[in-house]
This record gives structure tokens, sequence and C-alpha cells, in this order.
């Protein structure tokens, strides 16, 4: 290990001291795509920047509820036309239509990161930044069957841009041999880490629906490597049978999905931390690259040198949220964080042994 040298506070200050904003995740979190506008003026130009002016609202409304946990969703900030239009900070209209009065199109918004995230943040509202990664989803009804109707009901178009992604079991051979047999109340990740690892996913969400009365009763079980099962359950009201409930029910099923998931990712403005690691410097290059690494990290809010050597350099990163949702969204740029004999190093790329 490196001794440090302890460098003077401005010239640490002028060299490689930084604060970071909030920046955002993947981009495409915060594009809204296919908002349909139709509005009417005195002359074609007004009728199209009335209408694209009054998607904005619909835009924010979609954007919120994609980043929000549904417990926060009655909590929306509303947001003038001025804020608005700073808010977002581009558009794309496709399949126009005009005349010389009216404007119809689908249009695509694109929001600023950095300002939803100073609005959510002023409004303590805590928020998922980071895009999810893809899980494997296991219909049963009680148990897994291939093509089944519970089953077929999750593989519809609209599921495609769920804010969690997910990837349906083949029902091929070795699927049927690893999943024909699985109990929802034992199951662990063990039973469905070698499917799992055919769409390369680290959890899988188990889905039950069973019928009890004039409900459907539907229980949600997510399953990771090394982590604690995370439940959940809601009831549908059966429409006409449970077959023809089923859309609805798996409507249901992928909200308490995201759900789950925003609760357990969600970034808690009111928790502030700062976390002291080691990581290796070769290369003014490398550290340029690390720095905008960091930059794109949701959690993370500033950074400095705290110490710096030869080939090593003691940073010290100040995060909204925890340890582990640091670790997390660090993890999804590229960057793993790990604390060995109490001391905290960072490294680019995975570590051997890690998905």
């Amino acid at each position: 290990m490196h001794s440090f040298i302890r460098l003077p506070a401005l010239l640490v200050a002028l060299a490689v001291s930084c604060l970071l904003s909030l920046p955002a995740a993947a981009e495409n979190n915060f594009e809204i795509p296919n908002v349909h506008v139709d509005a009417s003026g005195p002359s074609a130009t007004e009728a199209r920047i009335k209408a694209i002016a009054s998607g904005r609202p619909t835009a924010w409304s979609i954007l919120f509820r994609r980043l929000t946990r549904q417990q926060d969703w009655g909590r929306q900030p509303v947001l003038d036309d001025a804020t608005l239009q700073k808010v977002v900070i581009g558009y794309l209209p496709l399949k126009e239509r005009r005349s010389t009065t009216r404007y119809v199109a689908d249009v695509t918004y694109t929001f600023n990161p950095e300002a939803v995230a100073r609005i959510l943040q002023g409004a303590g509202i805590p928020y998922t930044a980071a895009s999810a990664k893809r899980v494997l989803l296991i219909p049963m009804a009680p148990g897994y069957t291939r093509g089944s109707m519970w089953t077929s009901v999750f593989a519809n178009p609209r599921f495609a841009v769920s804010p969690v992604p997910f990837a349906l079991p083949v029902g091929d051979a070795p699927d049927m041999s690893a999943l024909g047999g699985l109990n929802f109340d034992t199951a662990s990740w063990e039973n469905v880490a070698g499917v799992a690892a055919r769409f390369h996913a680290t959890e899988a969400v188990l889905i039950r629906a069973t019928q009890a009365g004039n409900k459907l009763q539907i229980a949600l079980k997510r399953v990771g490597a090394g982590e604690m099962p995370l439940k959940s359950n809601l009831e549908v009201p059966i429409l006409q049978g449970a077959p023809s409930t089923y859309p609805s029910a798996a409507d249901a099923a992928v909200r308490a999905l995201d759900d789950m998931w925003k609760n357990q990712k969600a970034v808690d403005f009111s928790q502030h931390g700062k976390l002291v690691v080691d990581v290796r410097i070769d290369s003014l290059a490398q550290f340029a690259t690390l720095e905008n690494t960091l930059t794109g990290i949701p959690n993370v809010h500033g950074v400095s040198v705290a110490a710096i050597d030869i080939g090593q350099s003691r940073l010290t990163v100040f995060y909204i949220g925890t340890t582990d949702q640091l670790r997390d969204a660090m993890a999804q740029a590229g960057l793993t964080l790990t604390n060995r004999a109490g001391v905290w190093q960072l490294s680019q790329g995975a570590v051997a042994g890690q998905p």
C-alpha cells in the first residue's frame, strides 16, 4: 500500500477538486415518446406552437410516474409553462399533419436530467434515475406452464417499454426441467439461476395468480444472488372469469414490479453521506475518464481529492441515499465499489466473479 501525501487544500482544489451536480442516468430514461398533440390557432405556426406546448405537461406527468414510486404520484410538482420550457431541452415531432389553422403530431420530449433532479430534490420526492436491469419473469398459475394464458399475456408488446425490463422463459426442455416443478413459496435464486443466466439476468420475479372467490390474487416474489427475497401482494376483481381478467391483472402485476424496484432503489434526498475511497490511477487520462463516469452517477453530488500519490488516489465521494444504492449506481456506470477490511476501494470494470 502506498503512503499518501497530504496536499495543501488550495492545490487540491485547483488540481482536481470539483463539485458534481445531480446528473441523470441513461438518457432514454428522460425521453418521453409518442405524446399525441392536437391544437388549432389563427395560423399554422401558432397552431404548432400551441400543440407543442400542450404536450409538455403530459410528458412531465409520464416522466414523473416513470421515475417515482406510486405512493408519491399524488405529490407531483405542478410546473408552469415557463418552467416546462426550461426543463424540456428538446422535442421531435413525428406523424405530423397540418393545415392553415391546425397541427397534429406525435411528439418525443427530452427532459434535462439535472433540472428534473433539482425539482424532485426540492420537493423532497425520492426517485430512481438509474435504469433498471433486466429480470427474468416467471408467471405461475399456480405453477409455471409454457403457453398458458397467464404466461402468454406477459408477451404483449405493450410491456416492451416496461420501466423494469423483463424476459420470459423460452419454455424449452431445459426451462421446463428447471421451472416445471417450481414451488412459489419455497423457490430461491438457486432454483432459477440457470434459466436467468440465459438472459444475462441477475434477478428473477415469480408472479403467481390464484383465484379466490370473485378476485384474482397476485403474489410477486423477487429473488437474486445473495439477496433476501422481496414479496408483494395485490388483488384484482374478476370480470368475466379469470382468463379474461388476466390482461388487467398483468398490468397491475407489472406496476407492482415497477414499484417493488423503485421502493428498493429510489434515492431519499434526506439521506446524505460521504465515503472515502481508494482508487488506482495510472494516468491523467484515466483520472479524467473516472471523473466523467462519476459525473454520470445520479447518487453522487460531490467528489474531492483527499490525498494523492503516484498510481494511487484517495477520494471523498459525497452521495445521496444509501451505500448500497451508491454501489448499485456505480455498477451500472461500470465502476466497482468494494469494502476490504474496512477500506473502501473503487475500480473501473467488474470484479471477477461478479456479474
